[in-house]
């Protein structure tokens, strides 16, 4: 099992990396998180252990956002008014403003058009997002069409939104 583990690791890593981050939206708490999916996949020795990983890893994704969210609103509650920062460079802000924009359109999606999205962009099979979602292997092409029309809708509403905010 250790060595199937490290040709799954070798082969899945970076794609797990790239989900988790389109979760969390950090890059190295998605390498942490990734790593401790590994760790827990040694432990548990999982039968199917590529879609066993995606699965343990969105699951601690979202036990880790509720905990943030948790964590911010007891320091919002305690401090009462936000420390200043020192203002960010225009790339900085145009980066961020993408990212804003792709969170905002991800978050339109259904929980399961959402999640098969993720799924296939992290490299899982049609099969294996199925074995994960519970979805018919004939569903997931369905869904995934539909949700990338989905996708594209929210963001480019999104991009004509904030050309108008912006006058």
């Amino acid at each position: 099992m250790p060595d199937d583990l490290a040709e799954v690791y070798r082969t899945t890593y970076r794609a797990l990396v790239r989900f988790l981050y389109r979760k969390v939206w950090d890059a190295d708490r998605a390498e942490d998180l990734a790593q401790e999916a590994f760790t827990r996949a040694l432990e548990r020795r999982p039968e199917n252990p590529r879609g066993w990983l995606f699965v343990v890893a969105a699951n601690m994704a979202r036990d880790e956002a509720r905990r943030a969210a948790r964590e911010r609103r007891h320091l919002t509650l305690l401090s009462g008014e936000q420390p200043a920062a020192a203002p960010p460079s225009d790339e900085t802000l145009h980066a961020e403003l993408q990212r804003s924009r792709v969170r905002a359109a991800l978050e339109q999606l259904t929980p399961r058009d959402r999640e098969v999205l993720l799924l296939w962009d992290s490299g899982l099979s049609y099969d294996e997002i199925a074995e994960q979602t519970g979805l018919a292997r004939g569903a997931v092409s369905t869904t995934l069409a539909r949700a990338r029309r989905r996708l594209v809708e929210a963001y480019e509403a999104g991009s004509e939104r904030s050309h108008v905010a912006r006058g």
